[in-house]
């Protein structure tokens, strides 16, 4: 993680995160045997697809902005790190687990812990990148909360 000197490079983990969601996605929609589940899963698809440009053009906008001083210390490395590698999109099994699913809820249980991981790794994300781009990182952790929330309801009917 001491790799991490750049706020350019926090953007492209985020890309990163939002590519591997909408193959989740796209996958969990081919998985799916009820219509609505499965269009429910290709509008999330949708959704990482758009935070993945908005991503890449932050990434363009930040350059090589460097991280605040205190990100870059081996303590706050690590934890960057660890986020990225807990985060359940990295999972080697996901796909597994998705695949062997027995039902559909279990699908909407798995989104919803990536959606969760995803919500904590763009808050500290905020944390780093300069005030103008902050605005940015907010509106896609609000939009991943209303992920979580619209998978939420969808669990429960």
């Amino acid at each position: 993680m001491a790799g991490f000197f750049h706020a350019a490079e926090i953007a492209e983990a985020a890309v990163n995160i939002e590519q591997k969601g909408q193959n989740f996605y796209v996958n969990a929609a081919e998985s799916a045997k009820n219509p609505d589940v499965k269009d429910f899963f290709l509008y999330f698809a949708k959704e990482e697809a758009k935070h993945e440009q908005i991503f890449l053009q932050f990434k363009e906008r930040l350059g090589k902005v460097e991280l605040p001083a205190w990100s870059t210390s081996e303590e706050y490395a690590a934890y960057l790190q660890a986020l990225i590698d807990s985060h359940s999109i990295f999972s080697p099994e996901l796909k597994k687990r998705l695949a062997e699913a027995d039902s559909e809820n279990e699908a909407i249980r798995l989104a919803m812990g990536f959606e969760k991981d995803t919500i904590l790794f763009f808050m500290e994300m905020k944390e780093l990148v300069p005030d103008s781009e902050k605005k940015f990182v907010q509106q896609c952790i609000d939009e991943e909360r209303s992920h979580l929330r619209q998978l939420s309801k969808m669990l429960s009917s």
